[in-house]
């Protein structure tokens, strides 16, 4: 088990280098876009740029690193002129700095001037409080859903529960969001049509998380009840349930002994998985509602073409993933003793 977790660390390290190496080249490949705002700003901008090593700053004008990005003011009759260095440069500049200052680059547009890991910092509890949240009300309410519609399969009830499976789990979150905010916010005005500010009073802070967080678990309870649903009817129906009736244990004791323990086994890894799934999902949604998570940060430094920005909130997402990745397949060898992660046989 020790050696086949240090090789999963290990390899997704690896992963995780190549991942970003690629991206990384690739986002500088996209055409250089000059910082907002005004002379100082961009000054500032650039010196901290040739400092870290991604850009010339020459004291005369030449053709010899093609386009100029920036010319400074003059002042007493000096100027300075940025060149943008070849990517590959700026690539090992970068890992550089990385592994020796921990820096990532700075925003552009967002916020000019400022760490781009300073900012995705201050975004990141937003989007984890709303997506925890999310899981602990998502999670519990599919997997009695599911045990219910099992129990009761082949019945009204279980054919009543399928069917809202089928047509709710079907719907985008984006959907669901649109018509909470139309009916309850704007009609009724129960709820706010917005996230409240950090100000903001505390009932209101509180009504504030019910449409996000319901538009965002749905699918997620949706998905929990149709596979809790599916994997204790299998195990209802098995040999070794047969058996445990016959040697005296009550239908319920079988039930809550033997089935519910092996029908989790596939289900609780998922919980880990959804999470990562959510924390994807939830981009359009903080658009929508305007709520200032990460998920809302993508979609601004990608339409505003902030590229340091995008880069590491894309970067933050692919070592969520792998890391997530990790404890899924280990949580299989926790759950059942009889999984054995790495073995030979």
């Amino acid at each position: 088990m020790g050696k086949y977790v240090l090789k999963r660390i290990i390899l997704s390290f690896v992963t995780l280098f190549i991942i970003l190496s690629l991206t990384y080249i690739l986002i500088k490949l996209l055409p250089f876009e000059r910082p907002i705002g005004g002379d100082a700003v961009q000054v500032a901008y650039y010196d901290r740029q040739y400092n870290l090593g991604y850009v010339y700053r020459l004291d005369a004008p030449t053709d010899q690193y093609g386009e100029l990005l920036y010319k400074s003011p003059t002042v007493k009759g000096k100027a300075s002129y940025y060149y943008q260095v070849p990517v590959m440069t700026q690539y090992f500049s970068w890992l550089k700095n990385i592994f020796t200052k921990w820096d990532w680059g700075d925003s552009k547009y967002v916020q000019p001037n400022v760490k781009a890991s300073v900012i995705i910092l201050n975004k990141m509890p937003y989007s984890l409080r709303l997506n925890i949240i999310s899981v602990i009300f998502s999670v519990p309410l599919g997997i009695l859903l599911g045990i219910w519609a099992a129990l009761k399969k082949n019945t009204g009830t279980d054919h009543f529960i399928s069917t809202m499976v089928m047509i709710f789990i079907s719907i985008p979150g984006f959907v669901l969001i649109t018509f909470a905010l139309a009916i309850l916010s704007y009609n009724l005005g129960w709820l706010p049509s917005t996230w409240p500010t950090d100000t903001a009073p505390f009932a209101d802070k509180l009504k504030g998380y019910i449409i996000p967080v319901f538009c965002l678990s749905f699918g997620s309870i949706c998905g929990y009840c149709r596979s809790t649903r599916a994997e204790l009817c299998d195990v209802l129906e098995s040999d070794y349930l047969l058996l445990a009736r016959t040697k005296g244990l009550t239908r319920r004791q079988a039930i809550t002994r033997h089935a519910l323990k092996n029908a989790m086994v596939p289900i609780f890894p998922s919980i880990v998985g959804e999470f990562v799934g959510l924390l994807s999902g939830s981009m359009i949604l903080e658009e929508l509602y305007g709520i200032p998570g990460v998920g809302k940060l993508f979609v601004i430094a990608l339409q505003s073409k902030d590229y340091d920005l995008l880069f590491v909130d894309m970067a933050l997402y692919m070592m969520i993933g792998l890391l997530f990745g990790i404890l899924i397949d280990l949580s299989y060898g926790f759950i059942d003793p009889r999984i054995r992660m790495g073995a030979k046989n």
